[in-house]
Parts: structure tokens; sequence; C-alpha cells
């Protein structure tokens, strides 16, 4: 979460998928079951995406269209796309047409990055982990056969125009929205750091049972690193923090176990919250 660099990486070279025990999900890779199906935490990912082709070379305003069609190639999806229609954007889902630009993104049949990645977790499963319980089986259900369908609707709503007067453009995830906040980042940067002995210190001897070290030296490092100098209120992405972690661990407990005598929480709401440290 801090390492933006090593995030990039996550999400754009290929996965290797291992796992150790039934309840290790490692072959997810730096994904939540929920962002692979209900794609809650999706924003981060293409927004560490798009920085990382933005700030490539050269001035990043420039650098749009490119990042633009390096999302659509990261989404693509194979299959026919329509011909003869008005509005392209609303159909298209195939983009196999950039794999030259962006072969680490997709292949000339259309199969993204995440398309390919659904597909090899499932393979993976399959495979390597061999279990008979619900909950697993039904992931991995919904992984196989339910994925394709919600993520073609997906791809199409991300290419929604900004300022589109479609109705169901009002509350959606786009592209334009995903740049527009990527520019604002600014770089990819490793925001790793240390804290001083006498921290550490003070942080393990305020942590409650149960609650790991490294997650609360991670969370308050991340508070840190990512507050805005207008506020001392930093946005915390919970979900992709589970990925992080490889756990929901987080969300369920450990976010909500920290002592405030290290760290104010805010209502969390829609796969995030806000949170200052005090340390």
């Amino acid at each position: 979460m801090l390492n933006e660099i090593e995030e990039f990486n996550a999400y754009t070279v290929k996965p290797k998928y291992s796992h150790n025990g039934k309840r290790d999900t490692s072959y997810f890779g730096r994904f939540s079951y929920d962002m692979l199906t209900e794609f809650i935490g999706l924003q981060r990912v293409l927004t560490i995406i798009a920085r990382g082709y933005l700030f490539r070379s050269g001035n990043p305003y420039d650098n749009i269209e490119y990042a633009r069609r390096a999302l659509c190639a990261w989404c693509s999806l194979p299959g026919k796309n329509p011909e003869g229609k008005e509005n392209d954007w609303q159909f298209k889902i195939n983009f196999g047409e950039y794999h030259d630009e962006f072969p680490e993104l997709v292949g000339k049949d259309g199969k993204g990055w995440f398309y390919k990645h659904i597909h090899g977790i499932t393979n993976y499963m399959e495979k390597n982990v061999i279990t008979d319980s619900h909950p697993f089986n039904m992931r991995y259900e919904n992984l196989r056969s339910g994925f394709r369908n919600k993520w073609e609707n997906k791809v199409k709503q991300l290419q929604i125009p900004l300022f589109s007067d479609a109705t169901k453009g009002a509350w959606v995830l786009t592209f334009d929205e995903i740049l527009s906040d990527a520019i604002e980042a600014g770089e990819l940067r490793d925001k790793s750091f240390s804290f001083s002995a006498d921290q550490k210190e003070r942080i393990a001897a305020a942590l409650p049972k149960g609650l790991p070290y490294h997650a609360a030296e991670t969370l308050l490092a991340y508070c840190i690193a990512n507050k805005p100098e207008d506020s001392d209120w930093t946005v915390i992405p919970v979900t992709n923090f589970d990925a992080y972690f490889g756990s929901t661990m987080f969300s369920k407990k450990w976010l909500y176990s920290m002592p405030e005598s290290l760290f104010v929480r805010d209502k969390a709401n829609c796969g995030v919250c806000r949170g200052r440290t005090v340390i």
C-alpha cells in the first residue's frame, strides 16, 4: 500500500499463483473476493494503472489518451464488437487492437489483463485447491461463470463520457474520473518509511490482543504518507487493504480494533473510511 510502484506491477505483470493451506487466498493476487466479483476497490486499482502510464514520459496532459488506451486494454474482453453503432463506447468491449502498444495488458484476441487473471485464478482453484466447502464452491462458481456478464457491463459503464446526459452515468465509475484522479495524484511513488524505535515501542504497547503489529504499523504509515496538506484526515481504501493483507480481517476486525491513542477512525462508507493518526 505504501510502495505504489510495486502495486502497479502487481496489477500489470503476469501473476504467479500459489497458496499455503485451504484458507490462504494468495492466488487472488492483490485482489479480494469482493474486488473480483463486485469490483469494490477497483477505483484505486485503475487509478494506480493510469498513473503508471500517464507519467511514464513527457507531459501527463499529453498522455491522457495513451493512458485511456492502457485502461481499455487492461479491461478488455474477447468477443466481437458490434459494427455500425453510432455511439461506439456503449458497445465496445474488445480492445485487442491495442496489443502492439500494450502487450503486457491485452492479447491480440482481446483478452485483457484482468480477464486473464480471473481465468488464471479459477484454473488454479480447480487444479490446486481441493475442498468441498460451500463457500469455496460458491466463490469458484461465481468467478468461473458469473464474471463475464458483470464485467462486460462494467467495461461499458467505464467508458461513459464525462458529460453524458444519460442518467445511468451519474453514479458510476468512469475512465474520465479515474484519469482526473490520476493526474491529481501524480507520479507513482515509494512512500515506505520506518517509525523510530520509540514510536514502534509505543505502537506495540498500545495494541490490543489479536491486532497484529504489522497491520497497525502499515495503517499508521499509510495515513501519514498520504495525508493531504489541507486536512488531518486520510482516506483509507479499506477493500484494498484487505487485498494487501490477503484477508478480510482488516476490514472486519483490525481496523475497528485500532486504539484511539494511535488512530481515530471516521465512519466507514462504500469500501473506504477516513482516519487520522495521533502518534
